[in-house]
């Protein structure tokens, strides 16, 4: 299966981002916008660039991104500190400070955030094996990943800080660090948690909500229009176009809340096939990592399909009313042109990585051929 891990993984990128285009085709008329068609137009025009990037990526070899991981690690860091700055520079939408003026579209700087992280941390942790040390293996490794967290939190953006978060310590623990300075990570990543909630109302609002949906119906509505989508679509769906929550109950439909509007018009059927799908894409981009040819092609693959995986469960975790409400796209699918494009650097550098671990076993396989094909010289 390693073999075919690279084309496993790109049939299901392929399907996914088809299938989101045509979900696109059916909810972007009822956004509200005068031109009918303008979320599926942006859509393509990000999906050629992060095609273009996904293409570059794969024939890049992968330790470049280990030679200039500092580039897009200060790059990110320029970029987060441009969206505090007034219009034109900064763009300010529902309250979050989480985007860029590009003049033709806005660009979200945690994206390039979220790669630039993986980067750093694989570079790390491929240097030498200090992995097991307090300082070196645990300690500079956060407070590296913190300078970002510390810009991407206020922006608001708490989806992106717990995303990065938790791809940081998973990429960690694959790196080896000791679980007894992990695990008390993870406690106080709740506590955090907790102090988030009670101290912003709009939040606490979205937690209360989530456990106690028929106390604060206001809160709550998002979650329960796509519950209700999901009803009713049932197993066989009520056909592609014929969704109803879409006609302005269900808000976001194009975006964060596109997986409910796939289960009310295609049906259960196809909720259970995208979801086979990022199994496919998680499986495939873990083997190809762990056959890497040197330790920063593991770490680097692990880290890049750890985003991809996190992102997805929090997405479908939210639109079911497993998690609480969080602003995460499902990536390949929903409408968002950054996400589209990191997720698809993503997958060219994972190719490259099964391609150079090819280069390596053969380069190895044959030099063995060699010598056991080496005639032998006898001595009279």
């Amino acid at each position: 299966m390693r073999r075919n891990s690279p084309y496993l993984l790109i049939l299901a990128v392929v399907g996914l981002m088809v299938l989101g285009l045509v979900m696109l085709y059916s909810t972007s008329a009822f956004t509200g916008r005068a031109d009918k068609m303008w979320a599926l137009k942006h859509q393509g025009m990000w999906l050629g660039i992060g095609l273009f990037v996904c293409t570059v990526a794969a024939r890049l070899d992968y330790h470049f991104w280990q030679r200039t991981w500092w580039v897009w690690f200060g790059l990110s860091v320029v970029l987060l500190i441009m969206c505090f700055m007034p219009h034109p520079i900064g763009r300010r939408m529902n309250g979050s400070s989480r985007w860029i003026n590009l003049g033709f579209a806005s660009f979200q700087p945690s994206e390039l955030a979220k790669f630039a992280s993986v980067c750093a941390l694989a570079w790390w942790f491929a240097r030498a094996r200090f992995e097991r040390e307090f300082l070196r293996g645990f300690v500079y490794p956060l407070l590296g990943v913190g300078v970002l967290l510390a810009l991407i939190a206020p922006e608001v953006d708490l989806g992106s800080t717990a995303l990065i978060g938790g791809t940081t310590l998973i990429v960690m623990f694959v790196a080896g660090s000791r679980i007894r300075y992990l695990a008390p990570m993870v406690l106080l990543a709740i506590l955090a948690l907790a102090v988030t909630i009670v101290s912003m109302p709009e939040r606490s609002g979205r937690f209360l909500a989530f456990l106690y949906p028929e106390k604060y119906p206001g809160d709550a509505y998002q979650g329960m229009q796509g519950l209700i989508a999901f009803g009713s679509g049932g197993v066989p769906g009520l056909g592609l176009g014929n969704g109803r929550q879409k006609l302005a109950y269900l808000p976001e439909a194009h975006t964060d809340f596109i997986f409910p509007v796939i289960g009310e018009e295609l049906g259960l059927r196809f909720t259970l096939l995208v979801v086979f799908g990022y199994l496919v894409i998680i499986i495939s981009g873990a083997l190809i990592a762990m056959h890497s040819r040197d330790r920063f092609g593991v770490i680097l693959g692990f880290g890049l399909i750890t985003v991809i995986a996190l992102q997805a469960a929090v997405n479908i975790g939210v639109t079911t009313c497993v998690l609480p409400n969080k602003g995460l796209p499902l990536p390949f699918i929903s409408y968002g042109g950054s996400n589209l494009v990191f997720c698809l650097l993503a997958i060219g550098v994972l190719v490259n990585i099964h391609k150079q671990a090819d280069l390596s076993s053969g380069e190895k396989s044959e030099v063995r051929l060699t010598a056991r094909t080496r005639p032998r010289v006898v001595r009279i």
